[in-house]
């Protein structure tokens, strides 16, 4: 890897001829592909992206000119190309570099990015505050088309667009985000993409830019094409043209020779201007362009082979318990529809997609909508289960309000991933939920403690005497706990469980993390001799007060356990309970404190935070009187 090595920052890729632009575009999918073998990350979507980076680095004059990445998992040729190279291989490590652009981490990450649809309005931004303060800067957003399903970044252009800014979007069109695009945007693109009379006016007009024609040549020639589409197609191209966008492509962004031709016309052109390249998610690797929805993010592989090594399990992870459950459900009850955000294999709503597909709609990368078109659902008499990750879910804390709660709608929202979700980091973490959620009225709030939990909480929110419902659960393997095939059994709302008898002190855990606290209850009893009362509250709304009651009379020192911020949460809950009454309770509350938590396994994570199984049985046997 002569050529990358030699790369310190972008400065020096601007003096390279497209010989060796080619050269550094298959080495950088070679050190991709061989650091994420040996430790995960998002490789598909970055391996499509690898010329895309090298041609912006190439033709602007970054960190001067600012480039925005659309949720970052396509950046890291980006990343590797600015001075992070070797530090790549500690990429979604703890106390490594994360897996996302970061403004902290680089003065080439503009802007830091997590979800998607954000890297329109924030370059927007980006460049509107250039010509506040007369900076010629050159601002680019980089957004998947899948990304385009997103409400925001519709806002973005629409707002761009009548600014006249100063502004490039370049549409990184894969036809996939995670998994497969769907939706009217995905339709229109594949539409352009494949015309008959515009390929053959864009194979003509490239053909004629080969002989380096002058700018004005360009600009009327695309216009002319814009309008003969426009005559021959209905709808073609208007869709950017009205929101005052100059479009130019598609063109192939994998290509690294006309990408730099492209940009260098482009960068000289001002205004709002959106190039469409067409890339393949995977490129250069086999095994991931052909299966692009696992290969998103596959963990560790065998280079040689495509073969995957990570670790299998005999357990089932919650979100198998999940998609599971629901076709059970579905088949018992023909209202019962899932609804997702773009996240049906992540989620395991894949598995009521494949038997029922009439009865699974995904959405696209749009929560809000998600949640909305949920509550109309239920409305025409539907009973909709709502699957979003948890970090996500707050996109959509409107629609909750004043679509599903204020309504008394029954929608049955399933939050996934709530919690420290492990090297996706402080994007990703589902911190919030609980905290977020408690205020809303006409909600039931859970969380299971199993897998046969989440299946019997799955079951109890069909019935009658819950109306609005939340079930929050962490991503991954569950304990092992039975539950395929088991009679569904009701849990009535509000009802905790007692794991384990005591006195003198009493820990109320909420959710799968309440087996940490299991697992130190029951070593404070073996080297302790300690006795602990604990209770797996299951429900963060409506509280067990007579649960609480029995806790306060029976111990002192009352611990809470969450895998959620303490502020707000089960902590916050259980303090207006004790303040309420007067009790006389010495309160501890476990959880995410007060600051963002970066990446790392949620082992490491867990530990960091104070409430990992070491932590808690420390707190459990330290004498507060």
């Amino acid at each position: 890897m002569a050529l990358l090595e030699s790369i310190q920052d972008p400065s020096q890729i601007r003096a390279l001829d497209n010989a060796q632009l080619e050269q550094l575009c298959a080495e950088l999918r070679e050190y991709i592909i061989a650091c994420c073998a040996e430790n995960p990350g998002h490789i598909g979507a970055s391996l499509g992206a690898v010329e895309i980076a090298v041609a912006i680095h190439h033709v602007f004059h970054t960190p001067e000119d600012k480039v925005v990445w659309d949720v970052g998992h396509q950046a890291y040729a980006h990343k590797i190309l600015t001075g992070r190279r070797e530090a790549f291989k500690q990429n979604r490590k703890y106390h490594g570099i994360s897996g996302f652009p970061r403004r902290e981490e680089s003065p080439y990450d503009a802007f830091g990015t997590g979800h998607s649809s954000t890297s329109i309005s924030a370059a927007l931004g980006l460049a509107v505050a250039a010509q506040f303060e007369g900076k010629h800067e050159h601002v680019i957003a980089v957004i998947g088309d899948g990304a385009l399903s997103g409400g925001l970044a519709f806002e973005g252009l629409n707002n761009a667009g009548s600014l006249n800014a100063d502004l490039l979007v370049i549409l990184n069109d894969n036809q996939i985000s995670i998994d497969k695009n769907i939706g009217a945007m995905h339709n229109y693109l594949l539409k352009v993409t494949t015309a008959r009379r515009y390929n053959k006016l864009k194979k003509s007009i490239w053909d004629r830019l080969g002989a380096g024609r002058l700018r004005e040549w360009l600009q009327k020639q695309v216009k002319n094409t814009k309008r003969s589409l426009t005559r021959a197609d209905g709808e073609t191209l208007s869709l950017f043209d009205s929101l005052g966008f100059r479009y130019f492509g598609p063109i192939d962004g994998n290509d690294i020779a006309a990408m730099t031709y492209m940009l260098g016309r482009l960068k000289e052109i001002p205004g709002p201007k959106l190039l469409h390249v067409v890339t393949t998610k995977g490129k250069g690797y086999a095994p991931a362009e052909e299966d692009q929805t696992v290969w998103h993010a596959p963990g560790t592989f065998d280079v040689e082979t495509g073969r995957r090594t990570g670790k299998k399990s005999e357990i089932a992870k919650f979100q198998e318990v999940f998609g599971t459950t629901l076709l059970d459900l579905a088949r018992k009850d023909n209202r019962i529809v899932g609804i997702t955000p773009a996240m049906a294999s992540g989620c395991s709503m894949n598995i009521l997609q494949k038997e029922m597909s009439e009865r699974v709609f995904d959405v696209g990368i749009a929560e809000q909508h998600a949640v909305t078109y949920s509550a109309g659902l239920a409305a025409g008499g539907l009973l909709p289960f709502c699957n979003i990750y948890s970090s996500f879910s707050q996109r959509a804390y409107d629609s909750l309000i004043h679509d599903v709660a204020l309504q008394q709608l029954k929608v049955i929202l399933c939050l996934d991933r709530g919690g420290l979700v492990g090297e996706d980091g402080a994007t990703h973490h589902g911190a919030f939920d609980l905290a977020a959620c408690r205020p809303i009225p006409n909600l039931t709030i859970c969380a299971p403690y199993d897998e046969a939990e989440l299946r019997n909480l799955m079951y109890s929110a069909t019935q009658p005497d819950y109306g609005a419902t939340i079930i929050r659960y962490p991503r991954g393997y569950g304990e092992g706990t039975p539950w395929r095939d088991l009679p569904f059994s009701y849990i009535a709302p509000g009802t905790a469980v007692k794991r384990h008898e005591g006195n003198g002190v009493a820990i109320l855990s909420i959710g799968a993390i309440g087996t940490k606290a299991a697992e130190a209850v029951e070593r404070a009893s073996r080297e302790n001799g300690m006795e602990v009362l604990h209770y797996d509250m299951r429900f963060l709304k409506p509280l067990d007060t007579a649960a609480l009651e029995d806790a306060c009379t029976r111990a002192r020192r009352i611990i809470t356990l969450e895998d959620g911020t303490r502020i707000g949460g089960l902590y916050s809950a259980v303090a207006e309970f004790i303040a309420a009454r007067g009790l006389d309770c010495v309160l501890t509350g476990l959880g995410i404190p007060d600051r963002f938590i970066e990446q790392g396994t949620p082992a490491e994570l867990y530990a960091e935070c104070g409430y990992d199984a070491e932590s808690i049985y420390r707190e459990l046997v330290k004498e507060k009187f």
